[in-house]
């Protein structure tokens, strides 16, 4: 297949699986598995940059620079938090989900409206990240999905409760995620648009994804993993963190025969 047709089964798979399979969770009134989603999210997340994506940077591009383009990466996804427009939330006791169990009910439409948004631009910015994978290389561009699509199920699980307490109805909650997984498609063919004659960007671009993924589970989910300091629940995340990461090791293997 060429590359504009892996980009674009890649961002619709990716997008539509993990919406219908966050719903199934979240209907299913199951936010205990949560979680454990975002424990084998933690690992396809660094098994992907540290196994796939910097390497492939670091053989295509200078280290200096690509070392920047990740630093640059990191803080421009601190600043973009900041200021609301990149929000992951993969439990109820977030800040957002703090927000929308407030008894106004402007305060939860509000809240939903916010998921929405941010997820929205998210989805985007995978997109385009998930493009410069493929076009640099098939393998890379795979295993890049495989991470993006591992952590979106606990984000898209936290995104359903949201939308469900602030007063969304089952189907209503499913249509607007549905819409705003398909932002992930538009990122992807953009992306393809811009990058596909410009090689020289890709390693800087992979530098970026590799920040973007790092920023996720460093920032975002490893410290929600710390809640649950008793031993079994440590080990059970050490597994589970382990699993995510051979898991991209496999993939990445069998990809690149």
């Amino acid at each position: 297949m060429s590359s504009l047709t892996w980009i674009f089964a890649a961002t619709l798979l990716g997008g539509v699986l993990s919406v219908l399979l966050a719903g199934v969770f979240a209907f299913a009134a199951r936010p205990h598995w949560v979680p454990r989603l975002v424990s084998f999210a933690v690992g396809t997340l660094l098994g992907a940059v540290f196994l796939e994506i910097l390497p492939h940077a670091l053989e295509y591009g200078h280290a200096k620079p690509v070392a920047m383009s990740v630093l640059i990466g990191l803080l421009v996804f601190f600043v973009l938090e900041k200021l609301v427009l990149w929000r992951h939330c993969h439990h109820e006791s977030c800040e957002v989900h703090g927000v929308e169990t407030q008894t106004h009910d402007h305060g939860h439409h509000r809240a939903g409206l916010m998921i929405l948004v941010g997820d929205t631009f998210h989805n985007f910015v995978d997109g385009i990240l998930i493009a410069g994978a493929f076009l640099a290389d098939t393998q890379l561009g795979i295993v890049t999905a495989l991470a993006i699509i591992a952590h979106e199920l606990p984000q898209e699980v936290g995104d359903f409760l949201v939308l469900l307490h602030s007063g969304y109805s089952k189907s209503r909650a499913m249509f607007f995620n549905l819409l705003s997984s398909l932002a992930m498609v538009v990122g992807g063919l953009l992306g393809y648009q811009a990058l596909a004659g410009m090689s020289e960007l890709t390693p800087y671009l992979l530098g970026v994804a590799a920040s973007s993924m790092l920023y996720v589970a460093v920032a975002d989910l490893i410290p929600g993993l710390h809640k649950r300091p008793e031993l079994s629940a440590t080990l059970e995340q050490v597994l589970l963190i382990g699993a995510g990461i051979a898991l991209i090791g496999v993939v990445g293997n069998a990809s690149g025969v």
